[in-house]
């Protein structure tokens, strides 16, 4: 059976198949090729896949980021980031940096960052000189933010499936985040020293604390949502339903700029986007079940344990093997397919499984960026009106400084668990 699932799979993506629709058509397949079980179980795991609490918060993250893009929060987050850091060289890249990782902090998603900052800034950096390819690259990578910094849906996943925390995994993508962040803003710079990319117009103190104020409303959301879930307030799930609420009262009663009219708009684009990754989510765990059933995890994990026990091979084994599947995998499926798999391999040689579930992330963002799935990339690429094989050029250094941080994430463990020892 296990042949037959994996050649189907292969051939569904050699036909360029969506992941979903190939993953759960390389399942019914070899169900029905060997006719051990009904082809009944096929969606009853489905169901079984997304009938779970935890995922609820998933539709629900969806929505706050919508609600924020739409009430304005974007404008004035792009506004009191360029009062930080537009002065400097590249000044609007580093904006396009800093406001990607206050918007993470929101939304929860990689592509939406990209849509609702890009939009705005990518036209303004090539206004200002910025070559678009540039431009896209900046912003695509910078979206890649939205999974690492919580609340993040990857991250939400990789805890359902793994049986891990959800809110250590947000404590420990907290250090993550910001180690990435910072090291876009290095590389911004010192590129745009080289490509001669000028600073704005240096604000003023009183310039700075009006953005502050402006901006303020929409910087106490992720605090309201952190500090509850670490404060034991709420869970994770329940985190997602007061972000909804958070985020509607203010762009609707503060900021005037959701009308009622709008408010069905953005229900359907939450709800198209949630049933993409639902149903990514069903797929790819009946595929995950069939695999499991076959017991290649084991199979899988005895490999890795007869190669090596030591934790730093694995670790570098298990990179290269993340961020190969990075480029071929959406990231959802790619999570919830091995997770279940790796985490329990990670904990047998010594790794705590939270940090492994950083570097899962970390190194599936990176997939975002790196073509022939790279989702943010296709998000970036129309915006700045350029092409996919142009902005995956530009998109290179920014690459090669995501590696150089997951390399630090996993073998420097304290960047992942540090807060955790603080807060527990």
């Amino acid at each position: 059976m296990i042949w037959i699932l994996l050649i189907s799979l292969v051939i569904l993506f050699a036909i360029s198949t969506p992941i979903a629709i190939a993953l759960g058509s390389a399942t019914a397949l070899a169900v029905i090729w060997t006719g051990e079980m009904p082809v009944l179980a096929i969606v009853q795991r489905m169901f079984n896949s997304v009938d779970m609490f935890p995922l609820m918060a998933i539709p629900f993250f969806i929505l706050a980021g919508s609600l924020m893009e739409t009430g304005g929060i974007s404008k004035r987050l792009i506004n009191f980031a360029s009062a930080l850091v537009g002065e400097m060289k590249g000044g609007l890249a580093a904006v396009a940096v800093v406001t990607s990782m206050f918007f993470a902090a929101i939304s929860g998603s990689s592509p939406a960052t990209v849509a609702a900052i890009g939009s705005i800034l990518i036209p303004a950096m090539v206004a200002r000189g910025y070559h678009r390819d540039f431009a896209a690259a900046v912003q695509a990578t910078s979206g890649g933010l939205g999974v690492i910094i919580p609340p993040s849906i990857p991250i939400i996943l990789y805890g359902v499936t793994a049986e891990v925390s959800v809110g250590d995994l947000f404590i420990a993508g907290i250090l993550p985040g910001l180690l990435v962040s910072f090291s876009l803003l290095v590389l911004v710079y010192f590129i745009s020293r080289i490509k001669g990319y000028k600073g704005t117009e240096s604000s003023t103190t009183k310039q700075k604390l009006v953005a502050f104020k402006e901006a303020a409303l929409a910087l106490l959301m992720p605090v309201i949502i952190l500090g509850g879930i670490y404060g034991g307030i709420f869970t994770p799930t329940e985190a997602a339903v007061v972000a909804v609420v958070y985020a509607f009262v203010v762009g609707k009663f503060v900021y005037r700029e959701i009308t009622w009219k709008s408010v069905m708009g953005i229900f359907s684009r939450s709800a198209i986007t949630t049933s993409i990754i639902m149903i990514i989510i069903a797929n790819a765990g009946v595929f995950g079940w069939l695999l499991t059933r076959e017991r290649v995890p084991q199979m899988v994990a005895e490999s890795f344990l007869n190669y090596t026990e030591s934790p730093i091979i694995f670790l570098l084994l298990i990179n290269l093997l993340l961020l190969f599947v990075g480029m071929i995998f959406e990231t959802s499926a790619a999570i919830i397919i091995l997770a279940p798999i790796l985490a329990p391999i990670a904990v047998m040689v010594g790794i705590d499984p939270v940090h492994f579930g950083i570097i899962m992330v970390v190194n599936l963002a990176i997939g975002m960026v790196t073509p022939p799935v790279g989702v943010n990339l296709f998000v970036a690429a129309p915006i700045a009106g350029t092409s996919l094989e142009k902005i995956s050029r530009a998109v290179l250094p920014f690459i090669a400084m995501l590696i150089i941080n997951v390399l630090m994430i996993s073998f420097i463990p304290k960047i992942s668990t540090i807060l955790l020892d603080v807060f527990k």
